[in-house]
């Protein structure tokens, strides 16, 4: 892991996304939103949903675009750094077509965990990890790179936490492989206050092209 992947532990639930008040959803004025769907407990991360060893790393680039063919996102990738308080900036609202990485971690693909973040919903709709919650195991990550290799990622689990719970070490801790991290708010809703935490898809480095 890198020095600034280093620099988010300790931060909690702050790190996963800086902004997660629903503004679609509010901005609705539904007294019962329909929310973005949540994973089922069937795809929570066990050891048997992250059995493989994965391929080998590839060596750091930075990302330029993500795709995720079955929720239908292609889209380019923005570097992302840390708001004042520690928590993960996110892409401009005005850009529901962007997605971000923290550019101060691993880079996709190489070895570590790398993470990418995007918004759930913004003032005009769903945003561009508004379906994140519907992947399922084995779903296909793909994510182009400078070098022009696309590393291709497969999901092994997805999980929703609270905020207030957010585990720091079992998101973005250490690994000995080529891991992936992607991340959008979630997990219940409130008019007041907005999501009350984050959906977290974790992959691992499957192929390359």
């Amino acid at each position: 892991m890198g020095g600034g992947q280093r620099g988010l532990r300790g931060h909690g639930g702050l790190v996963a996304i800086a902004a997660c008040v629903g503004i679609w959803l509010v901005s609705s004025g539904s007294r019962e939103p329909v929310g973005p769907p949540l994973p089922s407990p069937a795809e929570a991360l066990t050891a048997a949903g992250d059995a493989g060893p994965g391929l080998a790393p590839l060596p750091g680039s930075p990302p330029r675009r993500i795709r995720i063919p079955s929720i239908r996102v292609d889209v380019p990738l923005t570097g992302l750094g840390l708001e004042p308080g520690g928590s993960l900036e996110v892409p401009p609202p005005s850009r529901r077509d962007l997605a971000g990485w923290y550019r101060e971690g691993t880079t996709p693909g190489a070895t570590g965990t790398a993470l990418v973040a995007g918004h759930v919903d913004d003032s005009a709709g769903p945003g561009v990890f508004y379906h994140l919650g519907a992947l399922r195991r084995g779903a296909s990550i793909e994510i182009a790179r400078a070098d022009g290799r696309t590393a291709v990622f497969t999901v092994h689990a997805v999980e929703v936490y609270d905020a207030v719970a957010f585990p720091d070490s079992r998101v973005y801790g250490p690994s000995p492989r080529a891991e992936l991290r992607v991340i959008t708010c979630g997990g219940g809703f409130s008019p007041g206050t907005g999501y009350r935490g984050n959906v977290v898809v974790f992959a691992h480095l499957t192929g390359t092209y």
